[in-house]
């Protein structure tokens, strides 16, 4: 198939640190509202790290029944969540064959708080105490195969499972699978749940995460006294549909995936090409199918992580993608320092603040940034938000392997 067909946003659902709406999360993002706070999923005594950005007043029977809720691992129950949601906003549900109906779904990780829980069982109480559950509610595949069963989804079903560029691969494998004719509506985003005693550690140990106490300098995206991301967790669901169905049935559209951009660095399991250079292919990519040209007023939310190699690095792609002229004038921001790192939903959730930048002319601040490195010497909109309207926005996540995504948006247009 060889269709090139335009891909609209037609509802979100998110359950974030900060929201357990789309709207509540935006509101909070605009308002520069910090998520971070004290770790409460697990007792940090003997721990270093003792933040994270965790969702707040989540009750799962809200949209699962109780036996479903004991047999779905939490970054599960936030999928399912936030698609709901978006599907409810969305009106798409029976106005699509079944057969033309996707999910792809990212996740970083999958069940690991399942896993503990049952790996606990089995060491403290023997192997018949383990969940005959354990294997379906851990794997990485059940968002979207809960999230496919509960709306009917017949076409294709699956994760896309890239680490910290999941939210943004599912995304962008999501639009091709809409462009080029496989699809004609897809349940997207991503979910994670990993603020858990042992991932905690598995990051503090290899020196990726703030051990800051204070949540307000903690997640420090371009800040000279960064020194590491602090872990989040949530989920945020898009509903994208093929552009002129969503225009003949009267659907909302929030606006256009319109670009996206796929690489690997090839170079290392954890740290990024020096030279970016996967990264700038990735933004060059999405920037090119996006029909970019000078003239475009472009915001850019960086993967913007907090650490000190992610940031610096992350500063030379987005200058060798733009020419640097363009890149200090395109207005840059992190939401990482307001909902942490969100792991496999963290391009989910950047895209959200995308779609709604671009609705609304408001660029969301990236808080508590107060000494800006000289290496990251970008437009960074720093503590709060500003007033600017841009034609598009690009959305950055860099993941561990080397993974780079990058995604376009644009308003919504005839």
């Amino acid at each position: 198939m060889c269709e090139n067909r335009r891909v609209a946003v037609t509802g979100i659902g998110a359950v974030t640190p900060v929201g357990n709406t789309a709207a509540e999360t935006w509101e909070s993002m605009k308002c520069g509202k910090n998520g971070i706070a004290p770790i409460t999923l697990f007792n940090t005594d003997s721990m270093k790290a003792k933040l994270a950005a965790e969702v707040k007043g989540f009750d799962p029977k809200s949209y699962l029944e109780v036996n479903e809720v004991l047999r779905t691992d939490r970054y599960a129950q936030f999928a399912v969540a936030a698609v709901q949601q978006a599907v409810t906003e969305s009106g798409v549900k029976g106005t699509v064959d079944p057969e033309r109906f996707a999910v792809l779904f990212g996740t970083g990780i999958g069940g690991i708080g399942t896993f503990e829980k049952e790996h606990t069982k089995l060491l403290e109480k023997g192997p018949r105490r383990v969940s005959p559950l354990f294997v379906p509610m851990m794997i990485a595949n059940m968002a979207a195969g809960m999230i496919a069963i509960r709306h009917d989804c017949r076409g294709s079903a699956m994760p896309a499972v890239t680490a910290c560029a999941s939210g943004s691969n599912a995304i962008g494998e999501a639009m091709r699978l809409i462009r080029h004719g496989y699809a004609d509506a897809v349940i997207t985003g991503g979910a994670e749940a990993a603020v858990t005693a042992s991932a905690v550690s598995g990051f503090v140990n290899m020196q990726a995460l703030s051990v800051s106490e204070d949540p307000d300098a903690a997640s420090l995206p371009f800040d000279k006294r960064r020194n590491g991301f602090v872990i989040g967790e949530g989920a945020v669901a898009l509903i994208l549909e093929e552009y002129e169905h969503a225009k003949a049935r009267g659907a909302i559209i929030y606006g256009e995936v319109c670009g996206y951009g796929s690489t690997c660095d090839a170079y290392h399991i954890t740290a990024p090409h020096p030279e970016g250079r996967g990264g700038v292919r990735a933004m060059e990519e999405a920037m090119r199918e996006a029909g970019y040209t000078e003239k475009d007023t472009v915001y850019i939310n960086a993967h913007g992580t907090g650490t000190p190699m992610n940031d610096a690095v992350e500063t030379l792609v987005i200058k060798q993608a733009l020419g640097e002229e363009k890149a200090g004038e395109a207005y840059v921001s992190s939401t990482k320092s307001m909902t942490g790192h969100m792991l496999g939903a963290a391009g989910a959730v950047e895209a959200l603040a995308c779609l709604y930048a671009l609705n609304e002319g408001i660029i969301p601040p990236t808080i508590n940034l107060k000494e800006q490195d000289e290496a990251c010497n970008l437009n960074v909109v720093s503590q709060k938000a500003i007033r600017a309207e841009c034609t598009l926005a690009l959305s950055n996540s860099l993941g561990f392997g080397g993974h780079n995504a990058c995604l376009a948006f644009r308003k919504a247009e005839n």
